[in-house]
């Protein structure tokens, strides 16, 4: 067992693990801790320690469980794949599930932004960046597949559904949003060493980038995509 653990471990680690797959979201997050701290029995309990959650789900809990397993027990991860990544365009989400659940989210946002190029089409692929007009057309189950991996690795602190409820926040100011996600206001892009927090530190929204080069449009345009619309909390 890892050193630093907290009271929870006077609860067995099937109590630990109910509590964590059925607590609040601050209740969870308080939990964080004490998940890794006792890694090694939670992951004793095998295929049990899967069943309160669904593979086709957005709970970020199980996320957090295959992310510490992956840093501590790696033989115990069940699948780098583990959650259902349905596509509408024949697209393989495996490399982006592989670096979410290393916690590379550099690389996890660069794959974001080359498939949100493939489901724009060939000249977006071709000229390398996507136009807002195209977002429109995109598949929308592949949409929804690329929030939920960010919202079920992140601790549901990243992911598309995450920055419209922020931007709701501010009234729809996007000149509000940029700075409180930790996204510069000057129009300058750039993914230079120090230009972003790529770690679960960084700014809740932070990720996955959109490139403001093309504009308040393009992230408009997909927020409001009718398959992350119904994605909204009601």
């Amino acid at each position: 067992m890892l050193s630093g653990s907290s009271p929870t471990t006077t609860l067995s680690a099937e109590q630990l693990l109910d509590r964590f797959a059925t607590g609040s979201a601050r209740q969870r997050r308080n939990l964080i801790r004490s998940i890794e701290s006792r890694v090694d029995e939670l992951a004793a309990l095998g295929p049990a320690l899967f069943q309160p959650f669904d593979p086709g789900g957005d709970d970020w809990a199980v996320g957090w469980i295959l992310q510490v397993l992956q840093r501590h027990s790696p033989d115990k991860v069940p699948s780098p794949t583990w959650l259902d990544t349905p596509s509408g365009a024949d697209i393989d989400f495996t490399p982006l599930q592989h670096h979410l659940l290393r916690e590379d989210f550099e690389e996890a946002d660069r794959v974001t932004s080359a498939l949100l190029r493939q489901l724009a089409g060939k000249q977006a692929v071709r000229r390398g960046y996507v136009y807002f007009s195209e977002v429109a057309p995109m598949s929308g189950v592949d949409l929804t597949t690329l929030d939920r991996l960010w919202i079920v690795f992140s601790q549901g602190r990243f992911g598309f559904s995450v920055q419209w409820r922020l931007l709701q926040s501010f009234d729809g100011r996007y000149d509000q949003l940029w700075p409180r996600i930790g996204w510069k206001t000057d129009g300058v892009w750039t993914r230079y060493p120090g230009a972003f927090d790529w770690s679960l530190k960084a700014p809740e929204g932070h990720m996955p980038l959109i490139n403001q080069l093309r504009g308040v449009r393009l992230m408009d345009a997909l927020l409001n995509h009718p398959a992350l619309v119904v994605r909204r909390p009601t």
